[in-house]
């Protein structure tokens, strides 16, 4: 499997902030929000990492991370022309990279300790399939995208920031997808506001019953504004400084 790392984007919420550089490379506590995701994908078994920017920031990135050595990783870059293309588009350039492997996706400004290997063994035995990651919010959880499941985790539904949620576990930015997904994203149609949507995507594999959900103990989303990055440096604090992260 190999892993890939969506760090695109305007961030026009954090500006000035990212006047001149990149979300992904402002500090949460004591790393760069980049070095998270990396650090997860090590853990997990991952050897390979495609890291998908923006034409500005590429060579930002490269000029920090190297070719990987420090993460035990072989980074490689990859250029998403279109920074308001969407989620499902920042994916669509791995193609190549993944050359028919399944890959793990993840956010760049996810941050979360959940160590992903065993899903991963799970996942890299499934014919077909896709995961996504949810966690627990038993409040607010109106303000992202539901996840609806049934007994064997198996996703029955995804509404995004629904009235009246049908569950209390709310979608990250973390997926595991099979070799098909270059294909489905394909087929897919820019949304109302222009992008190829990750929630079409996932509704794809919803409506052939192969998209299950795995949940996180802990995650924040460290990117979305001025009070999440400064609560993602509070809490990750606390939990280094307690050994937890």
């Amino acid at each position: 499997m190999k892993g890939v790392i969506l760090a695109g984007g305007l961030a026009t919420r954090l500006r000035p902030l990212t006047q001149v550089t990149n979300k992904h490379l402002l500090p949460v506590f004591n790393k760069p929000m980049i070095f998270y995701p990396l650090e997860i994908m090590q853990r997990a078994g991952i050897k390979e990492v495609l890291l998908i920017s923006s034409p500005d920031h590429s060579g930002d990135f490269a000029n920090l991370l190297k070719s990987g050595e420090e993460f035990g990783l072989k980074i490689y870059y990859g250029v998403q022309q279109n920074a308001k293309g969407g989620i499902a588009d920042g994916i669509s350039y791995a193609r190549e990279f993944a050359k028919n492997e399944k890959i793990l996706v993840i956010l760049g400004d996810n941050i979360f300790r959940t160590d992903l290997k065993s899903a991963i063994g799970k996942f890299e035995q499934k014919d077909k399939g896709a995961v996504i990651y949810g966690v627990r919010m038993p409040t607010h959880s109106q303000q992202y995208g539901v996840i609806e499941v049934d007994d064997n985790a198996v996703v029955l539904s995804i509404e995004e920031k629904p009235e009246h949620p049908k569950s209390d576990i709310v979608q990250t930015g973390i997926y595991l997808y099979d070799e098909r997904v270059f294909d489905f994203i394909e087929t897919l149609k820019p949304s109302a506001r222009g992008e190829l949507e990750v929630t079409d995507l996932n509704n794809i594999y919803l409506e052939e019953g192969s998209l299950q959900c795995e949940l996180l103990d802990w995650w924040i989303d460290a990117g979305t504004s001025y009070d999440e990055l400064l609560r993602a440096n509070n809490m990750v604090a606390e939990k280094v400084k307690a050994g937890e992260l």
